[in-house]
């Protein structure tokens, strides 16, 4: 049976070793800032799971509105706003997200570099949005705001990917207390989720 193509890209890049270089570099600058109190903090121990995928949905919703507004007539001060608002909430995302990177092993690293450049991607095609907007170019601000939301979806796939395909963060700071029949089911080979 053929994979879809989305999933057979996301694969692609768990595979990509081109990017082991940088994403060792990277990793590399990250593990003593994320090993620090502010570090722990940042990657979520107090609350026993990661923050980043909880501070990426205020980008992602506001840019998702902004694009709704951009359907209605005569509300593009209000797309506006959504987008700034996004742009706004953007660099603790970025920085959560930083703080988890170093706890990726080699495959989730290749796919955390690409979503973090899909995402600086979005982010500057949204800024380019909001630039426009505010010059009076509501058509060029929408133009860039609908490729800022189709790379910040691109992004959103592959940290989908990370969390629940390649479990990125999963039982970090929690033991895994279970008996491994409870998480395997009556069938330890059979796949956990077999939709």
């Amino acid at each position: 049976m053929n994979s879809p193509a989305p999933h057979r890209a996301l694969h692609a890049v768990e595979h990509a070793e081109a990017l082991d270089k940088p994403a060792a570099e990277l990793t590399r600058r990250l593990r003593g800032p994320a090993a620090s109190t502010v570090g722990k903090v940042l990657r979520g121990r107090w609350l026993g799971h990661p923050l980043h995928p909880i501070a990426v949905t205020v980008p992602i919703g506001a840019w998702l509105c902004a694009a709704a507004f951009d359907l209605l007539p005569g509300r593009q001060e209000e797309a506006r706003r959504l987008v700034a608002a996004g742009l706004l909430a953007a660099p603790p995302a970025i920085v959560l997200g930083l703080a988890d990177y170093a706890d990726l092993d080699v495959r989730q690293r290749r796919v955390g570099l690409v979503h973090a450049a899909s995402n600086a991607v979005a982010i500057a095609l949204f800024g380019a949005s909001y630039a426009a907007r505010r010059r009076g170019r509501p058509v060029r601000g929408r133009v860039l705001g609908a490729l800022g939301l189709t790379a910040a979806s691109a992004g959103g796939a592959l940290g989908g990917h990370l969390a629940y395909a390649q479990g990125a963060g999963v039982f970090r700071w929690q033991p895994l207390d279970l008996d491994p029949a409870e998480l395997a089911g009556s069938d330890p080979a059979a796949p956990r989720n077999p939709a």
